[in-house]
């Protein structure tokens, strides 16, 4: 049996090829062992999973130790970084601490210049500290010409040392980036890899998600953990567009709402925005992903008056043990979940799985010890969920009036009617399986390989084609299925690219994402990517929708995995694919 599995900050869920879903409380500790619990009833022949493993291990500084090589004279780019700061007003804000401590950067002699002509000969590769577990080499232009890099890690594994080359994670120019994803690939590498090993025996065929969206042997994902940091959340915007489509709506914006976090992302054209980067816990990763932008507020986001005498909520979080305080585990901080349940938009009588009964009147208890009232919390975070919606969509020049919101996570459908009306937009979408949505859209992804190469000639594009076309037959050798390639654009002086099908497309992505455009102007092209995807064999479309039936709000529609709620004012009516369509008034 096929099965999808996504470990979240509060619950792992499980999707199954017939239709059969499960929720466990997940396990901070060891997060396999909520995977194995969710599949104890199933024969799994095909695990398809979305972690959370390298995004925590990174933001919670749980990695390896690890030893940086470049070029003499580099050894301090990752500390430098850019000149552009977390907050620009905020005087006390800071970088996040290089993960390699300065004595453990080390430079070797030796240059490559751009066109691969040898300015130096390599020199003797340095001793590596005691106590590294893992070391990252990063070479001027190795992007371009691997030659050295490849030397030096081949000395250093001769050593006996696990290392992660810039070529092999991230072969695109920019040196801060390509640093920083390298380090951060070898930083992660021991930890993934020691969990990805213990799902083996889990299913006769295992695939991990990326943050591109598809699905990778164990042990290509265990080699590039870099690639999984937005594992999870890739697979339900996947899955949204999939459900958006269907449902007549080519432009969406995927709202899902967790018990930890919250995770959106634009839908144009059918398809999940693009990135040629993302960025974790303020460390900038140079990897192929799906636009998605995060912010700490979920079911269990914790709220307080802070010493200000302001509301906040989240993002520090209940998790799922102890949890929100209805939840009976012997949580006492008041989240959102308990306001949900003191306004009645969760049944005062409803169960959650792996939990049981929830507890109104814990809820109101842990509401009145923090002197706030349940309206004023869910407008707080609701507040917070709209500006990231914004983010996706108004800040890339779209207007989320033309777009509907596909509802889903444990919360997402609780709040998507009052996000929809801070937004203008016409519609919401609630997915079938709403609770347990990015397991949906594991089941349903397909393997994939992602490739990305410099374009060392950025305003040559002789041989543009030649080259795009030997990137893809490359991807295609990987896996085979069909093959889609992209390039990364921009005009003349800028520091930032585009990522388009066709030089003929920039001028247009660059009006709607910047207000104007300069036709006439050359586009420099600096990178060329290539994608080859094998479709999964199931959709999201195949699985048995449940029968669903108009209602016209106030009212609860509850259901085993999540909740919805419909306010007054708005009516839900049936969908395609077991969806249902909230709309204001009367409906259609």
């Amino acid at each position: 049996m096929r099965v999808g599995v996504d470990t979240g900050g509060t619950f792992t869920d499980v999707v199954t090829a017939d239709g059969t879903l499960a929720k466990v409380p997940s396990d901070s500790t060891d997060p396999s062992t909520a995977v194995a619990a969710g599949l104890t009833s199933f024969a799994v022949t095909m695990l398809a999973h979305g972690t959370t493993v390298a995004t925590n291990a990174l933001l919670e500084r749980r990695g390896a130790a690890v030893a940086l090589i470049t070029n003499a004279g580099l050894e301090d780019v990752i500390e430098i970084g850019r000149q552009n700061r977390p907050s620009l007003y905020d005087q006390w804000a800071d970088r996040p601490e290089p993960l390699v401590p300065r004595a453990w950067r080390l430079g070797v002699a030796g240059r490559l210049s751009a066109d691969g002509t040898e300015l130096e000969p390599l020199g003797h590769v340095p001793a590596v500290p005691d106590g590294a577990e893992a070391v990252a080499v990063c070479l001027l232009h190795a992007d371009l010409d691997a030659t050295h890099e490849r030397a030096v890690a081949a000395v250093l594994r001769e050593r006996g040392f696990d290392v992660t080359s810039s070529h092999e994670v991230s072969p695109e120019f920019r040196e801060y980036e390509r640093t920083v994803t390298t380090v951060v690939n070898a930083y992660l590498r021991p930890v993934c890899r020691a969990y990805l090993q213990r799902l083996q025996p889990l299913g006769a065929q295992v695939r991990v998600m990326t943050s591109a969206g598809g699905l990778v042997d164990l042990e290509i994902g265990a080699e590039r953990p870099a690639s999984l940091l937005l594992s999870g959340p890739a697979a339900g915007v996947r899955a949204a567009a999939a459900v958006a489509a269907v449902n007549g709506f080519a432009g969406a914006l995927s709202f899902d709402m967790g018990g930890t976090s919250t995770d959106v992302c634009l839908i144009d054209g059918g398809l999940p925005e693009p990135s040629p980067s993302l960025a974790v816990g303020g460390y900038p990763v140079r990897l192929p992903a799906l636009a998605v932008h995060t912010i700490g507020a979920g079911g269990g986001s914790i709220a307080a008056v802070d010493a200000g005498g302001a509301l906040a909520v989240g993002p520090r979080s209940a998790g799922a043990s102890p949890g929100p305080a209805c939840y009976r585990r012997g949580g006492t901080a008041a989240t959102v979940t308990d306001a949900d349940l003191a306004l009645g938009r969760i049944e005062a009588d409803a169960s959650f799985p792996g939990i049981g009964r929830l507890d109104l009147e814990a809820a109101r208890r842990a509401l009145d010890a923090a002197g706030v009232r349940a309206e004023d919390v869910v407008t707080a975070v609701d507040a917070g969920m709209a500006e990231a919606l914004r983010v996706v969509s108004v800040a890339r020049g779209v207007d989320p009036a033309g777009l509907v919101l596909v509802a889903f996570g444990g919360a997402g459908p609780l709040h998507a009617c009052a996000l929809a009306d801070a937004l203008g937009m016409a519609a919401v979408l609630v997915p079938a399986r709403a609770g347990v949505f990015s397991a949906v859209g594991l089941l349903a992804a397909p393997e994939q390989v992602d490739l990305v190469r410099t374009w060392a000639t950025p305003l040559d594009h002789g041989g543009l084609d030649e080259a795009r076309a030997a990137l893809a037959a490359e991807a295609a050798k990987a896996i085979g299925g069909e093959t889609t390639t992209f390039l990364d654009g921009r005009y003349a002086g800028q520091s930032h690219e585009l990522t388009v099908g066709s030089v003929a497309d920039f001028h247009q992505l660059h009006a709607r994402r910047n207000g104007y455009a300069r036709p006439s102007d050359p586009v420099e092209v600096v990178a060329i990517r290539a994608r080859a995807t094998v479709p999964s064999p199931i959709a999201v479309t195949d699985l048995p929708a449940p029968v669903r039936t108009a209602v016209t709000g106030p009212a609860v529609i509850a259901e085993s995995d999540c909740t919805t709620w419909v306010p007054a004012g708005w009516r839900a009516e049936p969908g395609e694919a077991g969806a249902l369509v909230l709309r204001r008034g009367s409906g259609r």
